[in-house]
């Protein structure tokens, strides 16, 4: 994009790229447009974007694997920024560092609301799918669903800890791996890379199942203890695992690596199709399959809370905001290893 193409952003008014279209991310989806600044309802905050993570939820969204929720929906739910304006958000500031999650919203009186389940929530919404996300100069978050984020650590390492490092702390929690169990992680991307180091930290023993060569350097220079092939049979028998991985064609075999009473979590949004089960191979011996759907805020506050004592070592590739369409199909054609970030400074 050239200078003379780029829209100028106006005192009122700030500059966001949008899914204009679903459409492989090699052919460019995406576009960037001027809109005027948002007026704020009770309990947001106008918050000027310094990174956004780039998500594979973001690239289902643009290539169309998800239906889109908002016209001309601007991606992005791994953000990081300062508070401009607070309309009535009590406990927020101006200048502020905040952040938002793919959870932007409930309807807080529902049972699963109620009963701490708040990511089940029939009339949940999601930042970067329901309401604007983080691919833009400034963005609306609600105050009651941004996270406080410490000063210090640079922008883009703290971006990918609020989708991958979260959901992969829920899918941890879900996979429900023994102490100082064996764990089994299969793909590893963005958010694979970060719960390595989290199980790692817990005193797991990590095998990682993953396609790339580049991948599976990473995951051994994290600790990992192996590094195979998605389709290879590890190196020993499993407690859990979790998929990170889109592809069904995985399950059978991960249920397959599991040893007795384990557990496999899928933790992706979109999967492709799931083969048929074999019960006696894949889930008898008290194998269980569970499905990760979102988080919950106490999911984001604990994994944060938890990250502030060990540390992940996060693998940021940044990128120009002029580059986010560039971004999203070097991720699409398995171009990063880590997590790539959008920086608007």
């Amino acid at each position: 994009m050239t200078a003379s193409e780029r829209p100028t952003p106006t005192p009122d008014g700030t500059t966001a790229w949008v899914v204009d279209h679903t459409a492989p991310a090699a052919e460019h989806p995406l576009r960037l447009v001027e809109r005027p600044l948002p007026t704020l309802g009770p309990s947001e905050l106008l918050v000027e974007v310094a990174a956004c993570g780039v998500c594979r939820t973001d690239l289902h969204l643009a290539e169309g694997d998800l239906a889109p929720h908002l016209p001309h929906c601007t991606p992005g739910h791994e953000i990081v920024g300062r508070v401009v304006r607070a309309a009535g958000a009590e406990g927020f500031a101006p200048g502020d560092r905040v952040g938002a999650a793919w959870l932007a919203g409930t309807c807080g009186q529902c049972r699963y609301c109620r009963s701490g389940r708040e990511n089940l929530c029939p009339r949940s919404r999601y930042t970067g799918w329901d309401v604007h996300g983080g691919y833009a100069r400034h963005t609306v978050v609600d105050a009651r669903f941004a996270y406080r984020l410490p000063e210090g650590p640079p922008d883009e390492q703290l971006a990918p800890l609020l989708c991958a490092g979260i959901i992969g702390y829920r899918a941890l929690e879900r996979a429900e791996l023994p102490s100082g169990g064996r764990l089994g992680i299969y793909g590893f991307g963005a958010s694979a890379h970060l719960t390595a180091q989290l199980a790692l930290s817990r005193g797991a023993t990590v095998h990682v199942l993953t396609r790339g060569e580049g991948a599976r350097r990473l995951a051994l220079e994290l600790g990992a203890a192996s590094a195979r092939g998605a389709y290879d049979a590890p190196a020993e028998p499993l407690d859990a695992a979790i998929l990170f991985a889109p592809v069904g064609d995985l399950v059978p075999v991960a249920l397959s690596a599991l040893a007795r009473g384990g557990t496999l979590a899928v933790a992706g949004i979109h999967l492709t199709d799931i083969p048929t089960l074999d019960y006696q191979r894949h889930l008898f011996q008290e194998r269980t399959l569970r499905s990760v759907t979102a988080n919950t805020r106490a999911d984001g506050l604990a994994y944060l809370a938890e990250t502030a004592r060990h540390r992940p070592a996060v693998h940021a590739r940044p990128y120009p905001f002029d580059a986010a369409p560039a971004a999203l199909a070097d991720l699409a054609a398995g171009r990063i290893t880590g997590v790539a970030v959008l920086l608007t400074g």
